[in-house]
């Protein structure tokens, strides 16, 4: 590995390149983010948002066990960053018996570092008032006053409870919080670090709408530069200042405008590196505006130019006829060939050979076949019918699970199309395992259909045999016939270069997608669904909404995702702490 790392104000990456022995995830990538800007991340799953993440926060270099997993990248370039530059990674380095307390006071190790060096440069200037002496004090006060280190505890009260988990106690332990309280603790501990350059991975996911607003305010705000990578299409509309774009599918659109219009035509896109990203200075929304007319017009030229070229190839194969316009001979054309055969003999050679030089020139520098996305493909067909297409599938009444979820009544039929919305700690989750049967209520009854089947996408994806690959996981849970009328490459969910990778190597948005293929490919009657959202590609997301919307049984969502939510047409269910009763609302 050569990455040359040096020290500034700003954040910059410069020909940065990452290579496994089997794929390429970025070439040559370079891009510049100055103190108060903030740059999202986008692009597919295993685009390589939190390896790019994982290499300026300086991972590749340590000798850890983390490092050590991805020893085998082939790692390149320059990057610059802050001294003091703070990781939100997806992989939360927590111990199940350390305690909410340990894990805050680690985080400030720094600190408290900078705040014993203020304490020991005052008291060697109180008695030694040289030059280096007050030189020393003069660095170690820019550095507290950086790292705020007066109002450390009131920062940490303000962010627990900004976050939502300030009523949970510092005294539990890891083990006893869920996943989303556990993503909060390491959000709160990380901006209580108060790097002066922010790196987060997905940090909206498990935030509730309150704690999203109160994150956005606290990143408008922050001094430094921040990159953060985020399928939170809301939460990239409020806060990002710019897009990096790590679709090389998007690059090579730009590339294509550059070359055939002068760059005119690329609107607010910037090209940094062709192989790499590209750098957007607009919002989400207009992204998504420029991003479709860019493969618009990418499709338009490719239309185009295979059109050409299958003219081109008519005329060399049809020779004579075919380049007197496609007519056939006329009885004068007859005649004039009696007389001057050899010389119309050679007017159709040089015709035929000048379509053949502009085939050859075409052929040899024509636009590429805009590359297919990881798409949602739709559902795939399969048995949905029950023997009673009518009445309800699931009925809840009065149940009660202890300190998670009080409900009067919730009923499901055949196409039931609810969103369940609420605070965290309101009991979506817990409705969910309800509704699935993993859970037993402590009260109440819970009516279930005959031979129904209801299937749940959880939030957190834990595949018990990581060494397997999604091709052999998806042929042992479904079958090998169903696993041929149903093939995990038709459902555009993972990439075919992935199919036989461990899953282990993948990523969590991609180990994500195969747990989605696992139960879209033989459909619920009842599809529950936890956070969609989270960890999906933007254009995934996108795709899976719309696709619910002709699921051909009952969907029940469960989610946060604030963009979801403003578009959602169906049923919605909110749920509130302390409430006993969820309040069903018609849309």
């Amino acid at each position: 590995m050569a990455v040359s790392v040096t020290r500034s104000e700003h954040l910059r990456v410069d020909g940065l390149s990452v290579s496994f022995p089997d794929r390429r995830v970025f070439a040559d990538l370079g891009f510049t983010v100055a103190p108060s800007q903030r740059l999202g991340l986008i692009g597919e799953n295993g685009a390589g948002k939190s390896t790019l993440l994982r290499l300026i926060a300086g991972e590749f270099e340590r000798g850890d066990a983390a490092a050590s997993t991805r020893s085998n990248a082939a790692v390149s370039g320059r990057i610059a960053r802050p001294h003091r530059t703070g990781l939100l990674a997806q992989e939360l380095p927590f111990g199940p018996q350390e305690r909410i307390d340990q894990v805050l006071e680690a985080a400030l190790a720094e600190v408290r570092g900078i705040e014993r060096e203020l304490d020991d440069a005052a008291a060697a200037l109180a008695g030694d008032d040289s030059g280096a002496a007050s030189a020393r004090y003069s660095a170690a006060l820019d550095a507290a006053e950086r790292a705020d280190v007066w109002s450390v505890e009131a920062r940490r009260d303000e962010l627990l409870d900004g976050l939502g988990v300030g009523s949970l106690g510092l005294d539990r332990r890891v083990s006893e919080l869920s996943g989303g309280q556990r993503s909060r603790f390491a959000l709160a501990a990380l901006l209580l670090s108060a790097p002066e350059a922010l790196l987060l991975d997905e940090p909206t996911n498990h935030l509730d709408d309150a704690a999203a607003t109160f994150l956005e305010g606290r990143l408008r705000a922050w001094p430094g530069p921040v990159v953060f990578a985020s399928h939170d299409r809301e939460f990239l509309d409020r806060v990002a200042t710019g897009l990096l774009d790590l679709d090389p599918g998007r690059t090579g659109a730009l590339a294509l405008a550059a070359r055939g219009r002068g760059g005119e035509g690329v609107s607010r896109s910037e090209m940094l590196a062709a192989s790499g990203g590209t750098v957007f200075g607009g919002s989400f929304s207009e992204f998504l505006t420029v991003k479709a007319d860019e493969r618009a017009r990418w499709q338009r030229r490719f239309d185009d130019e295979q059109e050409e070229m299958q003219r081109l190839r008519g005329e060399v194969a049809g020779g004579a006829r075919r380049v007197a316009h496609g007519r056939a001979a006329t009885d004068n054309d007859k005649f004039i060939r009696h007389f001057k055969g050899e010389g119309v003999d050679q007017a159709v050679s040089r015709r035929v050979r000048s379509a053949e030089s502009r085939l050859a020139a075409l052929e040899g520098e024509q636009v590429p076949k805009p590359p297919a996305p990881i798409a949602f493909a739709g559902i795939p067909s399969g048995s949905h019918a029950l023997d009673d297409a009518a009445g309800l599938l699931l009925q809840l009444s009065d149940v009660a699970v202890d300190g998670r979820l009080a409900l009067d009544a919730l009923q499901v039929a055949p196409l039931t199309r609810l969103l369940v919305t609420g605070a965290n700690g309101a009991g979506k989750s817990t409705l969910l395992s309800v509704l699935a049967g993993t859970r037993q209520v402590d009260r109440g009854s819970v009516h279930r259909r005959r031979a129904l089947r209801v299937q749940l996408l959880e939030q957190d994806v834990r595949f018990a045999d990581p060494d397997a690959s999604p091709r052999a996981l998806y042929e042992r849970v479904l079958g090998e016939r169903r696993a041929e009328q149903v093939p995990l490459g038709g459902l555009g969910l993972i990439a075919p270069r992935d199919e036989s990778r461990p899953i282990g190597a993948l990523s969590v948005g991609q180990q994500r997608r195969l747990a989605l293929a696992l139960v879209i490919a033989r459909p619920p009657h009842v599809f529950l669904l936890d956070e969609p959202t989270n960890h999906l590609s933007l254009a995934l997301a996108t795709d899976l909404e719309a696709a619910l919307g002709t699921y051909p049984g009952a969907v029940v969502i469960a989610s946060h995702d604030r963009w979801l939510r403003r578009r959602w047409s169906g049923e919605e269910l909110e749920l509130a702490a302390g409430r006993p009763v969820g309040e069903r609302v018609p849309q």
